[in-house]
């Protein structure tokens, strides 16, 4: 009884923690498979998390009727402009102009945090009460709705059913890339992108195209984790200088965990969440706590020193990635 009880109080928290980590997973693992390293993802959930922030508050402040779709869907459909929009700055940067996918990785998440500090705090200014943070009441109560009957199903239902919507979708859009990725036409092609440019070209494949498709369409999947970590774990609120960009880093490291395979990112984001808030459960002291943090970064790096030793092709990063394509050198 007592381990069952440690379970249902462990497994949702690390779920909950895991889910922002999916969503950033699984957008990064199609970006890389086109063949670009975005290291801006931390920024682009930055952004995501505020545009949503911004739809719901606009919304719940003048609305005379909340409905309860648009209550959802409004913040949902800012998230995805918001954070498509930074995708398609660097795909602009990086596929267009050709420049270094590092730099303008790293340049995106700077500028996406200066973005989400700007807007929130400008929503600060404007409520005026006194607070340096927004909380929407209403906008969250929607997102964290749970399925009415899972308190009817006992243990199962607090373990697998006491979740809000964008928990259940991060799963299935990670099973839905990976199925794309895996056993249709467009995953092939976008896979001979990321593993041979020329070649993919030589063979009639849009190189550009795809690139600019994998990388905005990724950058909108990672987007939805800024505004699952707003709207769900931290109840519709926005505070400045928060902790999102940190899950952006772990959602990088998460991808080479789960080898570039947006599956086995669904296991590691729960893995990586509950590792992220051991030290809650262990009876640590407080100053120990930076070093429980650095624990999934710590997996990483093992899985990364075992899959290099390995070498299985199958399990290492596309060829070309981080390169920019010179289709005229072809």
């Amino acid at each position: 009884m007592a381990f069952l009880s440690f379970i249902l109080r462990f497994l949702p928290r690390a779920v909950t923690q895991g889910i922002p980590l999916l969503y950033g997973c699984t957008g990064e693992i199609l970006t890389e498979k086109s063949g670009n390293l975005n290291l801006g993802i931390p920024g682009i959930m930055y952004v995501g998390g505020i545009s949503g922030i911004i739809g719901g508050f606009f919304y719940e402040t003048y609305a005379a009727e909340m409905n309860p779709v648009l209550t959802i869907l409004i913040p949902f459909v800012c998230s995805l402009l918001g954070s498509g929009l930074m995708a398609l700055i660097y795909s602009f940067l990086t596929i267009t102009l050709r420049a270094n996918q590092n730099v303008a990785g790293l340049a995106l998440t700077i500028f996406g945090e200066g973005v989400g500090n700007f807007f929130g705090g400008s929503l600060v200014k404007l409520v005026n009460n006194g607070s340096a943070e927004i909380k929407l009441n209403k906008t969250n109560v929607a997102f964290r709705q749970v399925l009415p009957f899972a308190k009817d199903w006992g243990w199962f239902g607090e373990l697998f059913l006491n979740y809000g919507f964008l928990a259940y979708l991060a799963i299935l859009v990670a099973v839905a890339v990976a199925l794309v990725l895996k056993r249709t036409k467009t995953g092939l092609n976008l896979r001979a992108v990321g593993e041979n440019p020329a070649t993919a070209d030589a063979a009639g494949i849009n190189v550009t195209r795809y690139k600019y498709v994998a990388t905005c369409v990724g950058g909108m999947i990672a987007g939805l984790g800024g505004l699952y970590y707003v709207m769900d774990y931290q109840m519709g609120t926005w505070a400045n200088d928060g902790a999102l960009g940190a899950r952006g880093w772990l959602a990088i490291a998460l991808v080479i965990f789960a080898l570039w395979k947006p599956h086995v990112g669904i296991i590691g984001s729960v893995l990586f969440g509950g590792l992220y808030i051991l030290y809650n459960y262990v009876g640590v002291a407080r100053n120990i706590e930076p070093l429980f943090n650095m624990l999934p970064y710590v997996v990483t790096i093992v899985v990364l020193i075992i899959t290099s030793i390995r070498k299985k092709r199958e399990n290492q990063p596309p060829a070309s990635l981080g390169l920019a394509y010179f289709r005229e050198e072809r």
